[in-house]
């Protein structure tokens, strides 16, 4: 059974819209060439980009082959490719914003928008990296702006070993950059808890999944 949305506090009173990057990005380097940046509240009033969200977007539950036979992805997905409009205004701002910021690094636009629905505890996102594409061989960027009900995400060096753990939610920025998609992973594990829902909105560029 989903447990609904309980609303931030600060969401209640502010519009809908985003926090400056400069000066508030925080990065973390990790091993062998990768590197994680946060910006906790980036999106404000993002409760109410979650229910246009939840309400607007086309969800789909999709099956997938593993392990010799055919199950049910645990989540809800849509994806907005490079010539469709994205669902919302605010994500078109936000991608062109996170484009501007990290234009330098990047050298190249955010292009694409994936959109996962983790209904409750149940759904989750098993380890892996972003390696469909160019992001395979070459250094890229992944942004995922949460929204909706704080979950973990986690992420740990590829093949194994101590793992960290980032809490994001009520429009919470986490950008995955260098080679943090060949060398790390990163996950969404269930919960046993009760937990309300959660929408990731993640920004790719050309040719990366």
């Amino acid at each position: 059974m989903s447990t609904a949305l309980q609303g931030s506090l600060l969401d209640q009173v502010d519009r809908l819209g985003l926090r400056p990057l400069t000066g508030a990005v925080r990065r973390t380097t990790l091993t062998r060439g990768a590197w994680v940046d946060v910006r906790p509240g980036w999106v404000t009033g993002s409760d109410e980009l979650f229910e246009r969200l939840h309400h607007d977007v086309p969800w789909a539950a999709e099956r997938r082959r593993m392990y010799e036979r055919t199950v049910d992805v645990p989540r809800l997905l849509c994806f907005y490719g490079e010539d469709d409009a994205l669902p919302h205004p605010l994500l078109t701002q936000a991608r062109e914003a996170l484009g501007r910021y990290y234009a330098r690094e990047l050298g190249e636009p955010f292009r694409t928008g994936g959109l996962c629905l983790y209904r409750d505890g149940h759904d989750s996102v098993a380890w892996h990296g972003d390696t469909i594409g160019r992001s395979r061989t070459e250094d890229t960027m992944v942004a995922i702006v949460s929204v909706g009900t704080p979950r973990p995400l986690m992420l740990r060096p590829r093949g194994g070993g101590h793992s960290i753990r980032h809490v994001l939610g009520h429009g919470d920025l986490l950008v995955m950059g260098g080679s943090c998609q060949r060398t790390w992973e990163h996950c969404i594990p269930k919960s046993s808890r009760p937990t309300g829902p959660r929408i990731s909105i993640q920004f790719r560029p050309r040719g990366v999944r």
